[in-house]
């Protein structure tokens, strides 16, 4: 099994005792990670459950940072730097979810984060020869008078998304608790994500409403290889 080349992407997830602490934490680990030698791509994020994408999904004690680095050594390099010890030390848990892009589309804060080598589309292409598990990324800047439209469309989706055949994990990520949103999933293959997203029904209808419905202002879709999990969420292995 090949591996794909490109940057190395990172998920952590820390799980929380004391939320006013990680609330704190996020403004300062923010630009303390923007400093980060070999780093292309961060955003701080809170998570939900995935169910609604409203206030009610919220999870406070669940926390996230998800980084783009040149290179695996780069992102080893941070891995023992001062904000993700004072993470470390705060929490209760943590995830981490090591990655290669294998394509992406679309565009996050208006640029795409996992921008290698790029096919006559745009996007670029998938790499070859990945036969091991994968993460599926979105994220959505949604049209504030779109939103009751796409709320509305999400239960449905979640139903299936809880039950689909493969899926390891399924969480909802933002930058904003209203508005800017997203899904972070980890999948046993590739296959098992396509199934979902082509042959779930309630999944299906919304892939096909959403041009016509206009929800989102921006959004970014990313497919990437799962190279390494570590650790737990919600007491868990991914």
């Amino acid at each position: 099994m090949t591996v794909p080349s490109g940057p190395t992407v990172e998920l952590r997830v820390w799980g929380v005792d004391r939320v006013l602490p990680a609330l704190g934490r996020m403004s300062s680990s923010r630009r303390a990670l923007r400093r980060a030698p070999g780093l292309r791509f961060v955003k701080l994020l809170g998570t939900g459950t995935a169910r609604t994408f409203t206030l009610e999904s919220a999870d406070l004690k669940h926390w996230a940072a998800l980084t783009v680095w040149h290179d695996d050594e780069s992102a080893s390099a941070a891995g023992d730097s001062a904000v993700f010890r004072r993470w470390q030390d705060a929490s209760t848990e943590e995830l981490r979810v090591t990655m290669r892009p294998l394509r992406s589309k679309g565009r996050w804060s208006r640029v795409d984060p996992f921008e290698t080598t790029h096919s006559s589309t745009g996007h670029r292409t998938p790499g070859p020869g990945w036969t091991g598990p994968v993460a599926a990324l979105t994220r959505a800047r949604l049209r504030p008078t779109k939103m009751a439209s796409f709320w509305r469309a999400v239960p449905p989706v979640a139903s299936e998304l809880a039950g689909a055949q493969g899926n390891r994990l399924a969480l909802g990520v933002g930058e904003l608790p209203v508005g800017v949103q997203g899904t972070f999933s980890i999948w046993d293959s590739a296959q098992d994500l396509t199934d979902f997203a082509y042959r779930s029904p309630a999944h299906l209808s919304a892939v096909r409403r959403t041009a016509p419905s206009r929800w989102y202002a921006e959004e970014l879709f990313a497919r990437l290889a799962v190279t390494d999990v570590a650790g737990t969420y919600e007491g868990r292995s991914a």
